[in-house]
């Protein structure tokens, strides 16, 4: 999310937020509500979310838990921007007023939290974690430094599905698989410790919902608040399902991105 670099100070500033918000229970369209935060040094938009929750509107829902971008739980639009609200400090922003939504491609619960369900069941459907094959050799199982540097990036992946509320093929295709999902698969496949069976594994994925829906018009990359890179796993997990079936059925095109960290 474009935002500034603290200058100046916003002590004793007033912020006016723009929150979008709906409770499915009883609302038939959403609404904007308006609150002013005075804002304290070094307050993020989690906090004073937290302090008009406090002290204007307790109604006002949404989540967060570490309040240190680690967690991903409080992922959100802040100015038409996927970020976690944790992460964003209010003397970055380019003025003093704030819209805040909820991340779209999910359907709304109320306010800023959103039905997580598609984008777990999409996660737990590619099985993005290691297959070791324990038979394999006793004792640790070590990679070396240039797999981890391969891997590294997708690591750190915290599933604050930042990416898909910004992938357009979400938006339009609700059985994709998504970034997130993909970019761990990618981390795990890549690590020279899983040993799974790539025909296997590529065989639902080996269309325009999985591997080969993806567009490549880098809006997960451009969203990730911790850098990550979900395209440059898609198109690693697109060259070795292509290395293991010798060709593909998909309707995706293909793509050159060599980077050391998205080799297949």
């Amino acid at each position: 999310m474009p935002h500034k670099k603290e200058n100046t100070s916003i002590e004793g500033k007033v912020f006016t937020f723009k929150i979008l918000r709906f409770d499915s229970h009883q609302d038939q369209e959403s609404h904007f509500a308006h609150f002013k935060v005075t804002a304290e040094k070094g307050m993020t938009v989690l906090e004073a979310l937290l302090k008009i929750q406090e002290d204007q509107d307790p109604s006002l829902v949404f989540r967060y838990s570490c309040r240190g971008a680690v967690c991903g739980s409080c992922g959100m639009y802040i100015n038409g921007y996927p970020n976690l609200a944790c992460r964003v400090q209010l003397s970055g922003l380019p003025s003093q007023e704030v819209l805040i939504e909820p991340l779209p491609n999910f359907e709304v619960i109320k306010d800023l939290i959103v039905d997580m369900a598609p984008f777990w069941k999409a996660y737990r459907e590619v099985e993005p974690w290691l297959m070791p094959n324990d038979r394999e050799k006793k004792g640790e199982h070590l990679v070396t430094e240039k797999n981890r540097a391969q891997i590294d990036q997708f690591v750190g992946c915290i599933l604050c599905a930042c990416c898909y509320g910004a992938c357009p093929v979400v938006s339009r295709d609700e059985d994709y698989a998504g970034p997130a999902a993909l970019a761990k698969l990618f981390r795990f496949i890549r690590d020279s410790r899983d040993k799974r069976d790539w025909k296997k594994t590529f065989k639902p994925l080996n269309n325009e919902h999985g591997l080969w829906g993806c567009d490549t018009v880098f809006r997960c990359v451009d969203a990730c608040p911790k850098q990550v890179r979900p395209t440059d796993g898609i198109e690693g997990l697109r060259r070795r399902a292509v290395c293991s079936r010798g060709g593909h059925h998909g309707a995706g095109k293909t793509h050159s991105s060599e980077s050391p960290s998205n080799e297949a």
